[in-house]
């Protein structure tokens, strides 16, 4: 007797009562099987879904922005070394002040500093990067131990909490020579 013949024996012999019992059983662990697997999985996803998206939404709009730099980057005009090199030292000068010495080293240079705020130094790496397409090599950057020169009383330089200075060196690498 095979085990379908065996079943429908025994269903046989149970009471009509019986029967309404095992059936309402079967469809009930039937209808938590459907909601474990097909229903529950389905209705979380759905609800996560919006804030997914804005997720996803959000990175598509930052990676958009890279592209355009790197675009806009790719467009500029490619600079020769000796430009590459004035606009470097100028931009030493410039942005990071007498604090901070400028050598011509091989295929790069050298940019030595003292007591640079960190705001000033990111603002010089971004105009290297733009003006001169000089990219930091090595940085050899160390927390300044020496306290800002003091600003007289009535300026706001004076009322600014201290900001973090760096002391360092930095090789910056030139674009190839034409």
């Amino acid at each position: 007797m095979s085990p379908r013949e065996t079943l429908q024996a025994r269903w046989a012999e149970l009471a009509p009562r019986e029967r309404q019992m095992v059936a309402l059983a079967v469809t009930l662990v039937a209808l938590a099987l459907l909601w474990w697997v097909a229903l529950a999985p389905a209705l979380r996803t759905l609800s996560a879904a919006r804030e997914e998206h804005a997720r996803l939404d959000a990175q598509l709009q930052q990676m958009s922005t890279l592209q355009a730099q790197a675009k806009a980057l790719q467009a500029q005009p490619r600079a020769n070394r000796d430009d590459s090199m004035r606009a470097l030292e100028s931009s030493v000068r410039q942005g990071l002040g007498p604090n901070a010495q400028f050598a011509r080293a091989g295929d790069g240079a050298n940019v030595a500093m003292r007591g640079a705020p960190a705001d000033v130094l990111a603002q010089w790496l971004a105009q290297a990067r733009s003006n001169a397409r000089a990219l930091p090599r090595e940085a050899h950057l160390t927390r300044s131990q020496a306290a800002p020169p003091a600003a007289p009383a009535n300026t706001k330089a004076a009322d600014e909490p201290a900001r973090a200075r760096w002391d360092g060196t930095l090789v910056m690498a030139l674009p190839a020579a034409r």
